[in-house]
């Protein structure tokens, strides 16, 4: 993330608008403290999605999510029990 003084933005707003088209977030400075930050207008989580890959703090998936995943229903539950029931009866039984 580039960091400018508050006088290098005035001077220099035109090329600072530029890279953030470009996808860039900008940090202002007012005496050493961030004071405001510019960053691209749109879909925010994507925007974030995309500047996390570009840091290398999460990677991009190898092959594309499988939308009848979503589509289709949850597995049936191994009988009636909930969970609650379950975790209840382990704990009966000390386990």
């Amino acid at each position: 993330m580039k960091k400018v003084s508050i006088s290098e933005a005035k001077n220099g707003l035109s090329a600072l608008i530029d890279q953030v088209k470009a996808g860039k977030s900008i940090v202002i400075l007012d005496r050493g403290r961030p004071v405001a930050r510019l960053e691209p207008v749109g879909n925010h989580a994507e925007a974030r999605l995309e500047q996390l890959v570009r840091e290398g703090i999460v990677r991009p998936p190898l092959k594309p999510f499988p939308r009848g995943l979503i589509a289709s229903p949850p597995p049936d539950r191994c009988g009636k029990k909930t969970l609650l029931d379950a975790l209840l009866e382990e704990r009966r039984e000390g386990r």
